[in-house]
């Protein structure tokens, strides 16, 4: 698995001209990155493409797979069925040089920071799920909406029982 981790299919074309809306705009990317990220993992869905994602995760929605890396195995410690994580992910197949959208199709204009779009400077998603299953390296969960092999960033519990009362130091 590390091998197809390191190997991504190429970005989404940054064709300012291709699909952009009436109302939409575009602006150039920064000549370079900030940061850099690693990949967890992946995450495997019934979603073959873009077209087949459900625009919003459903917490009665198929049973999708978190598939990690070997490397982070001790990190699912304290994981179990039944419980809910935060799953981050990056949407490699957005585009990101959108500024104003028209997400509704309906010639309605808005900030890209506005909406939910998976089109953003950094096409990072966040969804809670509901583990379902345990095994080895992979996590079954439910609730997700993106296509699949989409890469996956990080886990977070939903709530964390080493978090301070509010008032406390």
């Amino acid at each position: 698995m590390s091998a197809s981790l390191s190997t991504l299919p190429p970005p989404a074309a940054d064709a300012r001209d291709d699909g952009i809306r009436p109302g939409e705009q575009a602006v150039a990317l920064p000549p370079a990155f900030d940061a850099g990220l690693f990949f967890i993992g992946r995450i495997r869905t019934p979603f073959p493409d873009r077209a087949a994602c459900p625009k919003r995760a459903a917490p009665d929605g198929p049973v999708c797979t978190l598939e990690l890396d070997p490397r982070w195995a001790d990190a699912l410690g304290g994981i179990v069925p039944g419980g809910r994580l935060q799953v981050l992910y990056w949407m490699d197949q957005a585009r990101r040089d959108l500024v104003l959208q028209s997400p509704r199709r309906d010639g309605t204009t808005t900030g890209t920071f506005s909406v939910r779009s998976p089109v953003r400077p950094n096409p990072i998603a966040s969804t809670i799920v509901e583990v379902v299953a345990l095994d080895g390296l992979r996590v079954d969960v439910r609730s997700l909406d993106c296509v699949d092999g989409t890469p996956l960033l990080d886990l977070k519990p939903d709530h964390c029982g080493f978090a301070h009362a509010p008032g406390e130091a």
